[in-house]
C-alpha cells in the first residue's frame, strides 16, 4: 500500500484483551452522550417557554457535542474491534475536519453564551432589542462558515502533500500528525494552521474571558440579591467554558510538545478529554443547574433529588 493511501493507527496495536473492554466502555460512554444531549435538545425544542437565546444556545452546544463525537466513536470502535487498524487518507481528512470544526463551533457558541450573558447583565433593558435569535443564527452562521472554510483550505492543502510514512500515533486523525509526516516543507500550511488556531481558539476565548471579567466587575456594584441571580446563571457557563478550555489545551500542547514524561495511557486520555468530557458534562451541568430546563425534563429532576 502507497504511505500516501493509508494511515495506520499504531496506539491501538497490541491492546490484548483489554480492547473489548475499552469498546464496552466506550460503547456505554457514546451512549451516554447521545442520551444526554438529545435530552437538552428535545427539552428546548419543545417547550415553548426555552425558546430563548441562552436555551437556543445551550441546545446548539448539545448537537455540536453530538456531532463532534461521532467524528470519533464510531470510528474508535470499529478499531477497538479490528485487526487492521487502517484508515484512507479520505476518510481521515474527513475526520479530522469533523473533529476541528467541533472545536471551532464550540468556542463560537460559548462565545456567543458569554456575550449573551453580558448583555443580558449589563444592558438588561435593551436585552430583547440585541439579543434577537436571527442576529445569534447571523453571528453564529458567519462564524461557522468562517471556520469551515479555514479548516478546508488547510485540509485541502494537506490532502495534497506527498507522504513519507503511514503510522499516526493518535487514535483519531489529526491534521498536524498528518502534516508531520509529509516530505515536503509544510512551513506555509503550519503558518496557517497557526492563523486558524489564534482566529478561532484564542480570540474567541479572549473575547469569552472579557466578557465574563466585565460581568464580575458589574456584579461587584450591585445588589445581594442582583449579583445571586446573575452568578446562578453565569456559574455553569464558566464551569463548561473551564472544562473545555482545559481540554483544547492539553489535546493542543500533547500534539506539539515532544518528549513528555507520561504514560501513554495518561497521554491518550489527555489528547481526548475535549471529546469524552464536555460533552457528557455540559448536559449535566445545564439540565440540574438551571432550573427552567430541570423543571421541563423529569430525568434531570428526578437526578438533582
Amino acid at each position: 500500500m502507497d504511505n500516501g493511501t493509508y494511515f495506520y493507527f499504531m496506539l491501538f496495536e497490541n491492546l490484548g484483551d483489554i480492547r473489548y473492554a475499552l469498546f464496552t466502555t466506550g460503547l456505554i460512554l457514546y451512549f451516554v452522550i447521545i442520551l444526554f444531549n438529545a435530552l437538552i435538545t428535545i427539552t428546548v425544542f419543545w417547550d415553548r417557554t426555552l425558546h430563548q437565546p441562552m436555551y437556543i444556545l445551550i441546545s446548539c452546544l448539545s448537537v455540536n457535542s453530538v456531532y463532534g463525537t461521532a467524528g470519533f466513536f464510531p470510528r474508535a470502535l470499529i478499531d477497538l474491534l479490528s485487526d487492521t487498524h487502517l484508515i484512507s487518507r479520505e476518510a481521515c481528512i474527513l475526520q479530522s475536519i469533523v473533529i476541528n470544526s467541533y472545536i471551532t463551533n464550540e468556542n463560537t457558541i460559548l462565545m456567543l453564551m458569554a456575550f449573551d450573558r453580558f448583555v443580558a447583565i449589563s444592558k438588561p433593558l435593551q436585552y430583547h432589542s440585541i439579543i434577537t435569535p436571527r442576529f445569534l443564527t447571523l453571528l453564529f452562521l458567519l462564524n461557522w462558515a468562517y471556520s469551515i472554510l479555514c479548516i478546508g483550505v488547510i485540509a485541502i492543502f494537506s490532502a495534497g502533500l506527498k507522504m513519507c510514512g503511514n503510522k499516526l500515533w493518535k487514535v483519531y486523525c489529526h491534521n498536524y500528525e498528518v502534516v508531520k509526516l509529509s516530505c515536503v516543507n509544510s512551513i506555509i500550511i503550519n503558518i496557517m494552521g497557526l492563523y486558524v488556531l489564534i482566529t478561532t481558539v484564542i480570540i474567541p476565548l479572549s473575547l469569552i474571558i472579557y466578557s465574563y471579567v466585565k460581568i464580575l466587575i458589574i456584579c461587584q456594584r450591585s445588589s445581594s440579591q442582583f449579583k445571586r441571580k446573575s452568578f446562578q446563571t453565569v456559574v455553569p457557563h464558566i464551569v463548561v467554558l473551564l472544562n473545555f478550555s482545559v481540554s483544547v489545551i492539553s489535546e493542543i500542547t500533547l500534539s506539539r510538545v515532544v518528549n513528555l514524561n507520561m504514560s501513554v495511557g495518561l497521554s491518550i486520555f489527555l489528547s481526548l478529554e475535549f471529546l469524552l468530557i464536555p460533552p457528557i458534562l455540559n448536559p449535566l451541568v445545564y439540565g440540574l443547574s438551571l432550573s427552567d430546563i430541570r423543571k421541563k425534563n423529569i430525568c434531570f429532576r428526578n437526578v438533582s433529588r
